[in-house]
């Protein structure tokens, strides 16, 4: 009787384990990968502060400081934006606080593991860039933007395409001001100067323009 309840074991053992490696070991693996790519937002201000130690240490980059810090004064690390140039424009003017701006821009937090390009946090326009095919959003720069996108602005002319590094002093902070946007997050942006205006003037609507 004993050998054959161990015999119906065996062929139990045989049958199922298969099973269970199919079924369930899949299912433990989507949970690692998923706590993992949680676990590399941890220590999220850390990793945001190293950045921008990283940019203002690197000299691919050009700086502006924040027009709402002192010209004078030394200053920090996080009082700076840090910019590549992908594309420059033929504008010889740049935009005031008081103008209105069109713009085209795809939003990124810093690259982590699972989002090597940076998590996309919002963008005006799908697929690749183009000047042919771009959308565009029309905004007020006095009008509740952050201060690092202002400043990048009022540095940019029209056909100026820029890679923006923001740290998150100069965004939305830590705690963040804004429920969609994480705490203590630099921001990322690819950003293309369309055009812009002074108060009083209008402009069409948009139409992409041929290169």
């Amino acid at each position: 009787m004993m050998k054959t309840f161990m015999e119906r074991l065996k062929v139990s053992v045989k049958w199922f384990l298969p099973f269970y490696l199919f079924t369930f070991l899949p299912l433990l693996s989507c949970s690692d990968d998923s706590s993992e790519e949680a676990n590399e937002f941890d220590n999220w201000v850390e990793q945001n502060d190293a950045v921008i130690s990283q940019w203002a240490s690197s000299s691919s980059y050009q700086k502006f400081k924040s027009y709402t810090k002192d010209v004078n004064a030394a200053g920090k690390t996080s009082d700076y934006i840090y910019v590549q140039v992908i594309e420059s424009g033929t504008g010889t003017e740049s935009p005031l606080f008081s103008d209105t701006i069109r713009v085209a821009y795809r939003l990124r937090y810093i690259p982590t593991k699972s989002y090597p390009e940076g998590y996309l946090v919002g963008e005006t326009y799908t697929g690749e860039f183009s000047w042919n095919t771009i959308s565009i959003s029309d905004l007020s720069l006095d009008y509740s933007l952050i201060d690092g996108f202002d400043t990048a602005l009022m540095n940019m002319h029209i056909g100026d395409r820029w890679i923006v590094n923001i740290p998150y002093t100069l965004a939305y902070g830590n705690p963040s001001v804004r429920t969609d946007i994480l705490s203590g997050s630099n921001l990322v942006y690819d950003l293309a100067l369309v055009d812009f205006w002074h108060p009083g003037e209008t402009r069409p609507a948009f139409k992409s323009r041929q290169k």
